[in-house]
């Protein structure tokens, strides 16, 4: 049995609110069981200086864990001066992640950026962060649609994201914190709704893992990903 009582395949309770903030141009406070993360969209009618001029647009991604998101204070990372190599790798995947299902042409020479603050940590920030982040984008792109400053929405497929993993020689989908501070391999995946796979982080922390592992986990992630696509959707309306 795992920690929380769930069986393999099972998600956390996963809950989306909209028009999170006030002034943001798309905004969504994504929950998976007790991690709960503030994504918001930002448009900035500027792209970085190696894109001027090249009709272009650009999606990008900030992370951030406030102080108390776990169980001891973390120090601000302003107070250090400079972000972790942690956060550094997951604003990057994050904004691999929305870059893959936009058409940045589409968009324009402007940039959107999508700050993704986690309030509360129990595992599987990275994949709330993608998957709540998605929805922040496709709003602020709808919005540029109905505002007329653009004729076609430049964010094509969805994106989502799910941890799978070996726990207790079990392949288990959504890890929380317990199962992930145990597990013997832990992984994360991003899929699009059409099918494809955009990126797969997977490491073994206690043997390696076997082809079969790695199957069993994808084909869990492949099952949650249909629920959260529909989850995104139900967001948007």
């Amino acid at each position: 049995m795992r920690p929380s009582g769930r069986n393999q395949t099972e998600m956390r309770a996963i809950e989306t609110q909209t028009g999170a903030s006030a002034y943001a141009e798309g905004s969504c406070l994504i929950s998976f069981g007790q991690t709960r993360v503030l994504c918001n969209a930002s448009v900035d009618e500027r792209v970085p200086p190696w894109l001027r001029g090249k009709n272009s647009g650009w999606v990008t991604a900030e992370y951030g864990m406030l102080p108390r998101s776990t169980h001891t204070r973390g120090r601000r990372e302003a107070t250090a001066g400079k972000q972790s190599g942690r956060t550094l790798e997951i604003q990057r995947l994050i904004g691999r992640s929305l870059r893959a299902v936009t058409d940045l042409a589409l968009l324009g020479e402007r940039q959107i950026v999508l700050d993704c603050d986690v309030l509360q940590a129990d595992g599987g920030t990275r994949t709330a962060s993608i998957t709540g982040a998605w929805i922040a984008l496709k709003i602020a792109t709808m919005g540029l649609v109905e505002q007329g400053l653009l004729e076609t929405d430049p964010v094509f497929d969805q994106a989502a994201a799910i941890s799978c993993g070996i726990w207790q020689d079990m392949a288990v989908c959504d890890l929380d914190y317990d199962e992930d501070s145990t597990a013997q391999t832990d992984a994360n995946f991003v899929l699009s709704a059409s099918g494809g796979l955009i990126e797969v982080q997977a490491s073994a922390e206690d043997r390696p893992m076997s082809k079969q592992n790695f199957s069993q986990m994808m084909e869990l992630a492949e099952q949650a990903s249909k629920q959260l696509f529909d989850i995104q959707l139900a967001a948007l309306k």
